[in-house]
């Protein structure tokens, strides 16, 4: 059976503490704009995924009470960066699988302020769940007082420089090219448009990461409704149908530690190896892609996932974004919303807002961002721990 998506809606996402609001208080803008986008009632709605990662347990019940109380099953999902991504892909197999016509994805996060800590629950890295990825790290690289997210990744970032020449510049034309994207989304944390220069002349996080290429905290929250064919005929919803046309998830292998590469044990292999799986069970390559909304929670990782996704070999990535085949007027529009980067990171909520801006793009909704002829779009979201979801969507039955 097909899934679609009928109905998206997000808050704006802010620093944490900037607005007097509970995760309750987002869900229920959110998921309103969700609910009246594909013209249904909650009381529509038979199952509810919701995700999120620093709230106590049935919080998602708390924060989908706002939209109703019809008694509806309601699951809290948890996959640290990845968890958005998650609550949507259990959306679509409840379709796909035939058990339900209507689901309602939310996700949401309120955050505290600081960098984020080495895994969800900031603890001890002993007893972490991600203790065995930054031992890996630790072994080669050895451990210092930055941010652990941070150093993680801009270890993988120095293995890259050496390995394949990727210089600072490109790195922070990754950053560059996001904050100019979000300068348009009215949905984005920040909307100041920053030279390359500028980007590397921001306070260093751990070399050769800077501020300005690093995702923030944030606080937000985004829906989505996923129904069926059959949900979509009846309620003459076509016009407003964005297909899920294919959708898969991975989690570590062998890969991502037998390397002992910081590259490897962020999520590379992960993502390739879920790009295949959708490329495959799709019939759609990277090379009908219009536009990607992909996980840029550091300017390295934007690289490492464009040669996960075959739109450039290894180590070619630092070359694609310099050469502007990412942004308005390239081959393909990568993170048109402004990504992790500019945009925001409410962990819960952010692989549910990337396909809020893919279906916005495909139905040509998108204002100021707007790709022009977006028709296929592709989401990826990664969360260390590990999982990797890419998710393929369409415009048009």
């Amino acid at each position: 059976m097909k899934s679609y998506i009928v109905g998206v809606g997000m808050t704006k996402f802010e620093k944490p503490e900037s607005r007097d609001w509970q995760y309750w208080d987002m869900v229920r803008e959110a998921g309103g704009a969700a609910l009246s986008d594909a013209g249904i009632a909650y009381g529509d709605v038979q199952q509810v995924p919701v995700g999120y990662c620093f709230q106590a347990s049935t919080a998602g019940q708390r924060a989908a009470y706002e939209l109703g109380l019809t008694g509806v099953p309601v699951y809290n999902v948890n996959n640290n960066c990845a968890t958005g991504s998650t609550a949507l892909m259990m959306a679509r197999q409840f379709v796909e699988g035939g058990i339900s016509d209507c689901v309602l994805a939310l996700g949401f996060e309120k955050m505290q302020r600081g960098a984020l800590g080495g895994g969800a629950d900031g603890g001890d890295f002993k007893t972490s769940p991600v203790a065995r990825h930054y031992g890996i790290m630790a072994a080669r690289h050895g451990f210092e007082m930055s941010p652990p997210t941070a150093q993680i990744f801009g270890d993988a970032a120095r293995e890259h420089m050496e390995k394949h020449g990727t210089t600072p510049a490109q790195l922070a034309a990754v950053g560059a090219k996001n904050h100019r994207h979000s300068v348009n989304n009215p949905y984005a944390q920040f909307q100041d448009a920053y030279t390359v220069d500028e980007i590397l002349a921001a306070k260093t996080i751990h070399t050769p990461l800077t501020k300005l290429q690093c995702s923030p905290t944030s606080d937000g929250a985004a829906a989505a409704v996923v129904v069926s064919e059959r949900f979509v005929e009846e309620r003459g919803l076509g016009e407003k149908a964005v297909e899920i046309v294919a959708q898969s998830m991975t989690t570590d292998t062998e890969e991502s530690f037998a390397s002992g590469s910081c590259v490897d044990v962020v999520g590379q292999p992960m993502s390739r190896e879920a790009a295949r799986q959708v490329y495959e069970a799709s019939g759609l390559g990277i090379e009908d892609v219009d536009v990607v909304e992909l996980h840029d929670c550091f300017s390295i990782n934007e690289l490492l996932t464009y040669e996960a996704l075959g739109m450039c070999a290894a180590g070619e990535s630092g070359k694609l974004v310099e050469s502007g085949a990412t942004t308005y007027g390239g081959r393909w529009v990568v993170n048109p919303s402004g990504g992790l980067i500019s945009k925001g990171h409410p962990l819960g909520a952010t692989g549910i807002a990337q396909i809020a801006e893919l279906t916005w793009q495909l139905r040509g909704e998108a204002g100021g961002r707007q790709v022009a002829g977006a028709r296929v779009g592709l989401a990826h979201n990664i969360g260390l721990g590990g999982a990797a979801v890419v998710t393929m969507v369409r415009r048009g039955r």
